[in-house]
């Protein structure tokens, strides 16, 4: 299974059943420990490679432990702190990450509730965890840029010096990320004076900054929607041209599924019908190249095909209405449709997605 799968595959699992855990222990047994073995791919029944209760006697405190220490030829490389799913996670929560990560010879600190997953190093001052994540991972809110940085920590690719020399960019980066979203919901005041002082002639007084706070931070919202609205442009440019074999019909039993409808103009792909597409194409991904996975929109239903074949269907997503609907094919190719309250219900579907998709090659 490829790592990204893992990752989807676990963020399945914390959606379902993370409103049923109430303990920390609960949590490092349906989640933490999952993410350091599946996703991570460290043993975590070896006491050589992942030592829990991990004992790191500092100072005057004695007998104190941390969740979760990872080793590599008998050092300590990450260690690992927990808490209980849902629960906030804060600098003040990291205290005994910040005691033992001096002692040690680890580089890497993780702070999770199971769901976020935070990652420290020590940029700002050597052997001393620095208060601000360079990276932090939300299961239920994957960011793909992520994911490179993520698999350097596991054991099949570790590699602690790689990861330190990106740490850096990926903190500030992932500061100035947020940052600019601030500014974007609520512009501050240095923020707004910088772009009015180049488009505005006149002295910048008070209600001038006022005048162009409102019309910055719309701005910044128009320019956003823009990008978003050229990317899906650009997607479903790909999507709705018809090719000749798109088109073709033939009388046999399963001519519904090669219908095309001709009415492209009365098409409009929607953001959830693209969410669902790239959650489908990520679970079957792991059974079949991604590249023969292909969208393709009609006036009823939004279809994904294999090899871009309607002899192929792998699902079909009802969204037009109120209730949404998640059509997967048998044998036969007779559709059964399925109810689901959200998009991120699909990946309860994931092995009947693959297992479909399984009768084509």
């Amino acid at each position: 299974m490829e790592f990204f799968e893992k990752l989807t595959s676990l963020a399945a699992k914390v959606r379902l059943q993370g409103p049923a855990i109430q303990t920390e222990e609960a949590t490092k047994n349906a989640f933490v420990m999952p993410f350091i073995n599946t996703v991570l791919g460290y043993d975590v029944f070896d006491p050589q490679e992942v030592t829990p209760e991990f004992v790191c006697d500092v100072g005057t405190k004695k007998g104190e432990k941390i969740d979760y220490a990872i080793m590599k030829d008998g050092e300590v490389q990450i260690l690992i702190e927990c808490k209980k799913i849902g629960e906030s996670l804060s600098i003040n929560h990291a205290s005994q990450l910040f005691r033992y990560f001096h002692v040690t010879s680890a580089r890497i600190s993780i702070l999770t509730n199971g769901q976020v997953y935070r990652f420290f190093t020590d940029l700002d001052a050597p052997n001393k965890m620095d208060e601000k994540p360079f990276l932090e991972l939300d299961l239920l809110d994957i960011d793909e840029y992520s994911v490179p940085e993520l698999i350097k920590l596991t054991k099949s690719a570790f590699d602690v010096d790689s990861i330190i020399s990106a740490a850096g960019e990926l903190k500030y980066v992932s500061q100035l990320k947020k940052l600019i979203g601030a500014q974007v919901s609520k512009p501050e005041d240095d923020f707004v004076k910088f772009f009015a002082s180049r488009v505005y002639e006149g002295v910048i007084t008070q209600r001038v900054r006022e005048q162009f706070f409102e019309l910055t931070r719309k701005a910044l919202a128009q320019f956003l929607n823009d990008q978003i609205n050229d990317r899906l442009k650009s997607a479903m440019s790909g999507v709705i041209q018809p090719t000749i074999a798109s088109l073709t019909v033939t009388n046999s039993a399963n001519t519904d599924l090669q219908e095309r409808d001709e009415s492209e103009d009365k098409i409009l792909t929607t953001l959830e019908e693209l969410e669902g597409y790239h959650i489908v194409r990520a679970v079957v991904r792991s059974v079949v190249d991604a590249k023969r996975i292909v969208q393709r929109d009609t006036q009823s239903y939004f279809g994904i095909l294999l090899d871009d074949n309607n002899r192929k269907p792998i699902c079909r997503l009802h969204f037009n209405r109120s209730q949404k609907y998640l059509g997967i094919f048998d044998e036969e190719k007779n559709e059964t449709r399925h109810a689901i309250s959200s998009i991120d219900e699909i990946y309860e579907y994931a092995d009947q997605l693959k297992k479909t998709v399984g009768y084509y090659d």
